[in-house]
């Protein structure tokens, strides 16, 4: 039997009856790229089981599973990485098929590395590139840059470590206390995780959110090291809320325990920007930039991931340098012979170009846990986009998730073989399990990362065996020439799958859309608090339902956040007082404890 694209069945009409205007048809992989890719996209994909579903039958013979392995299988010697497509079932048909959207999405990459406007929503260059040879920007002057920036990172870096530049309080630095948010945080932490060695020079923790609670938590954590403690920040734009949030509470943390902040802090950030010129004029021990063209998701090699990195020990340089290894062996056009190509290419197959399966990410390896959420926002934020570039509606997007092997043999791998076949496994394998002479039997010819191996491959094959398909990605050991190539490897997959689907990889208009709302959200809070302190100032006071405030608010379509907005600020013992109960948002009355007169006047 053909296999079909999942989800798109022969159905069985009489199972659609009622729903007007639903057409269905078998369709072969082949007749389904022969549409014109408009056509594609607004395809509607229907999941009814029948009992004439054409499904997706993988190789099973081991023969000529073994040919397959041996002839799809990629190596790259200068990084140590594999790459086994084998467990995906394209054909060689379907590779041909996508040859002519391969040769644009090769072209466009070409272009986006020559300085195209490949953002183009925001009239931008895509540079990150360039992050890991300069030679490759398009103006002197960015190469300038580039290597200065690199240059300053390292001399500051050992200047640090090495006691040159020191703490107020005459010590050394001990302590990183990294403040960003998104992809300000993931990367940092991502190679922290999987690189910084037990002892480093300097430890690093991270503040990622504006959870006061979680704040709290780390700003304890360092307790009296807080005086030795090097501060990052790290924002973009200069103004991330959360990021000024948690300077903020950081700023009032050093003036509650006596302490200097400037003489502390560092700022990463664009040139001129709020974050910069506040650094600037207040006297931070360093300020690094940020580039125009590069987006946070794909900072970790810029003064974002590098820094930090640098502080903590790892040889930013090997990172740099199994980055750029990737870079050019992704710039081959033979599809067999690009690993990002492939990657891209199995997840066009598994999802049917449309995102109709999921991206489970499991790594096997203990150090590179963070892999698939750094993967998550990389891949999602990328590819999550509503519109095409020809203003069509697609709502394309590939979902990640994942956490770690064999922690998931016990979670949702059960899931995985055995219920909804909605997605397709990602495996992470590290060989080296130890360093040299530190191994040891457990029995006889059987080691603990045998068992891990183990548990790798079985699952792997438990999966495939049951038509579940999946990647496997292996790297020699966890070094900074393997992550960096990694890093770049998903990057430059996520590039050449956007130009497979005809989107912007570049922007995040939906983020955007967010903050937006969440703003807005804070300027409705503010007009609450103004209508409940101008009744509370009345003789007697005037309890308000939230009727009376929606409408003194004039925004009665609101009601239900504003009711949300008292819940929390009277959860919070900030002098608003709420009759009633909560779980009865009609019968509640609201007004504040202290009536604020200046505010009245403000």
């Amino acid at each position: 039997m053909a296999s079909s694209i999942s989800g798109i069945h022969d159905l069985n009409p009489q199972k659609l009856s009622g729903k007007a205007g639903i057409q269905t048809a078998a369709l072969t992989q082949r007749q389904f790229l022969s549409f014109p890719r408009k056509q594609q996209q607004q395809a509607k994909v229907v999941f009814v089981a029948g009992e004439n579903d054409v499904v997706l039958q993988l190789e099973k013979d081991p023969g000529r599973l073994w040919s397959r392995y041996v002839e799809w299988l990629y190596q790259n010697k200068e990084v140590g990485l594999y790459l086994d497509v084998s467990r995906v079932g394209f054909s060689e048909s379907f590779v041909g098929e996508m040859e002519g959207l391969f040769e644009k999405a090769f072209e466009d990459m070409e272009n986006l590395e020559k300085g195209a406007i490949s953002n183009p929503d925001e009239g931008r260059m895509v540079g990150h590139y360039w992050l890991r040879n300069s030679n490759l920007a398009p103006k002197p002057i960015l190469t300038q840059q580039i290597d200065d920036a690199l240059h300053s990172i390292l001399a500051f870096a050992n200047h640090v470590v090495s006691g040159s530049i020191m703490s107020p309080s005459g010590g050394r630095f001990t302590q990183i206390l990294s403040v960003g948010i998104g992809g300000s945080a993931l990367g940092p932490q991502f190679v922290a995780q999987a690189l910084a060695p037990d002892n480093p020079p300097l430890k690093i923790s991270f503040i990622d959110n504006t959870d006061p609670a979680g704040i709290d938590h780390q700003i304890a954590q360092l307790g009296r090291e807080l005086a030795s403690t090097l501060v990052i920040v790290i924002s973009k734009s200069g103004g991330t809320p959360e990021t000024r949030n948690g300077l903020l509470e950081v700023q009032k943390a050093f003036r509650d325990a006596g302490l200097v902040f400037a003489k502390q802090g560092v700022a990463i950030t664009q040139e001129n920007s709020l974050l910069d010129n506040t650094a600037r004029i207040e006297g931070w021990l360093a300020r690094f930039p940020m580039f125009d063209w590069v987006g946070g998701r794909t900072s970790e090699m810029s003064a974002v991931g590098l820094l930090p990195a640098a502080l903590q020990g790892i040889d930013i340089r090997e990172m740099l340098a199994g980055a750029a290894v990737m870079d050019e062996a992704t710039r081959t056009t033979e599809v067999r012979n690009n690993p990002a190509a492939l990657l891209a290419l199995s997840w066009y197959w598994a999802s049917n170009g449309v995102g109709s399966k999921d991206m489970v990410v499991l790594p096997y390896k203990d150090s590179l846990l963070l892999f698939s959420r750094y993967l998550q926002q990389l891949v999602m934020e990328s590819l999550g986009k509503e519109f095409d570039l020809d203003g069509n509606r697609v709502n394309q997007g590939l979902t990640v998730y994942g956490n770690k092997g064999s922690t998931d043999q016990h979670a949702y791998i059960q899931q995985l073989r055995e219920g909804v076949p909605n997605f397709f496994a990602t495996f992470i394998e590290v060989l080296r399990d130890r360093p040299p002479g530190h191994d040891w039997e457990l029995e006889p010819g059987v080691t603990c990362g045998d068992y891990l191996f183990g548990m790798l491959h079985g699952t792997r094959s438990a999966l495939y065996n049951n038509d579940r398909e999946s990647i496997t990605v292996t790297i020699e050991e966890v070094t900074p020439r393997s992550v960096g190539a990694m890093i770049a490897l998903y990057e430059r997959a996520v590039g050449l799958y956007a130009s497979l689907v005809n989107i912007n990889a570049y922007h995040q208009p939906g983020v955007e859309a967010g903050k937006k709302a969440a703003a807005e959200v804070l300027a409705l809070q503010k007009r609450v608090l103004t209508v409940l302190n101008e009744a509370s100032c009345k003789e007697p006071v005037e309890p308000l339902t939230l009727d009376e405030i929606a409408d003194r608010c004039h925004a009665p379509e609101d009601i239900e956040m504003i009711y949300k907005i008292i819940a929390h600020i009277a959860a919070n013992d900030r002098a608003l007082i709420a009759e009633g109960h909560c779980g009865s948002p009609r019968s509640i009355k609201v007004y504040i404890g202290e009536c604020n007169v200046d505010a009245l006047y403000d």
